[in-house]
């Protein structure tokens, strides 16, 4: 496993612990709904960032188209939940346009990620 998949599964597992604490923060916080949506794309994306890593590492997809992907639902949630929760905590965007251009990445890691397992995997 190179040091750049060790990257992803790390912010992974930390896209999983920020999902948690802002789910918590939401449920203390009124009028939190885009802290929510924040909170739950964060939990729903971990574990596919770790998956892709997985497949990507072990050769079951096309490893670069993966690794893109990943790399692509990491950016995506960055902007996306990012700015959804700076809006929540701070009312201030992070900047404009993020949340929109942060759903274009996710779809697009999506995307990729499909495009990764239809692809014939390069066998040494």
């Amino acid at each position: 496993m190179s040091g750049l998949d060790r990257v992803l599964l790390a912010l992974g597992a930390l896209a999983g612990l920020l999902g948690v604490a802002a789910s918590a923060a939401a449920a203390h916080l009124s009028g939190a709904d885009s802290l929510k949506t924040a909170a739950q794309f964060l939990l729903f994306h971990a574990p596919a960032i770790l998956a892709l890593v997985a497949l990507s590492a072990t050769g079951t997809t096309h490893r670069p188209i993966t690794r893109v992907a990943a790399w692509a639902l990491v950016v995506g949630l960055v902007l996306f939940c990012g700015d959804l929760a700076l809006r929540a905590l701070r009312g201030t965007p992070l900047f404009p346009m993020a949340a929109p251009t942060g759903g274009f990445a996710l779809m697009a890691g999506w995307l990729l990620a499909a495009a990764g397992a239809l692809v014939p995997a390069r066998r040494a």
